[in-house]
């Protein structure tokens, strides 16, 4: 048997883990002197009371889950005699990855008989769930693991993510947003247009003054390197900032036609952390990153 993981950073909830069939990793934040572990200490995420706390001035912080979180999550399914495949999001943006390895090595070492597989998505929020959904629905129609991991080989790299962060402060604290220039926040409405690369790094692409030109940024991001995005589902999200979610997926159904296929998220706790409130994103199938 196999037996697939995501993370809670690929904005999956219990109910879409159910859909696709994943069991989920939570990863951590801590606010005002508390962890929190995503649906493990709580079953719905409250996004809307999270996001004003960050409104209100609070700043979460983040932290890499430790060898024996992993070994909690994995060992079970290792005496139970289940392989694992781990869908997850970027390496490139954590070491929490490295407690990871240390904790599979020491697995395989009690359990030599279980393999262990791993898919980075290169990505974090909206293009890992996409991916994920798309994993997940692979396996639903009966492709093999070994289909899928060639799948992912190819494949991972035509989904792509742009985003506008609305306030620059979180990101500028978190450091995770490379050529994000510090006079960028002195230009009041200021929103960097943020695209993940091949190498799982976020990176500021350009930028927008006010909202309505950053969702049309998104938009035309979309028409000029989107892979038949109309026959692919696309995911927009969003950190509690639904009248933009929904006005971004009305610019798109004016573009692409009413019958595409999308899903509208909230992005999760842990790396709403770093982007703030009140901004929102679009994942699609992409002819490159």
């Amino acid at each position: 048997m196999l037996t697939l993981f995501c993370d809670s950073d690929m904005d999956m909830t219990p109910e879409s883990c159910k859909e696709y069939g994943y069991k989920m990793i939570c990863m951590p934040y801590a606010a005002d002197g508390k962890t929190v572990n995503p649906y493990e200490d709580y079953e719905v995420f409250d996004a809307k009371a999270y996001y004003d706390t960050l409104r209100a001035g609070t700043i979460p912080t983040t932290s890499a889950i430790s060898e024996m979180k992993y070994k909690e999550y994995f060992e079970p399914e290792f005496a139970a005699g289940n392989d694992i495949l781990y869908v997850h999001f970027s390496a490139a943006m954590t070491m929490t990855f490295d407690n990871m390895h240390r904790a599979v090595d020491e697995l395989k070492a009690a359990y030599p008989e279980r393999n262990f597989y791993e898919i980075d998505t290169k990505g974090i929020t909206i293009l890992s769930n996409l991916i994920a959904k798309e994993i997940g629905r692979l396996f639903k129609e009966g492709k093999s693991l070994e289909y899928v991991l060639e799948w992912a080989k190819t494949e991972i790299d035509h989904y792509a993510v742009y985003f506008f962060a609305d306030d620059l402060k979180f990101f500028k604290r978190s450091g995770r947003v490379g050529g994000l220039s510090a006079a960028m926040g002195t230009i009041i409405g200021i929103r960097p247009i943020i695209n993940i690369g091949e190498n799982g790094k976020m990176e500021s692409v350009g930028k927008e003054v006010g909202r309505a030109k950053a969702l049309k940024h998104l938009i035309d991001v979309v028409k000029e390197i989107g892979d038949c995005p109309q026959d692919y589902k696309i995911i927009i999200g969003h950190t509690d900032a639904i009248e933009l979610a929904e006005t971004l997926a009305n610019m798109l159904k004016a573009e692409l036609g009413d019958n595409i296929d999308y899903d509208i998220v909230v992005t999760n706790p842990t790396t709403g952390a770093h982007c703030g409130p009140d901004s929102a994103g679009i994942a699609f199938h992409s002819k490159h990153r």
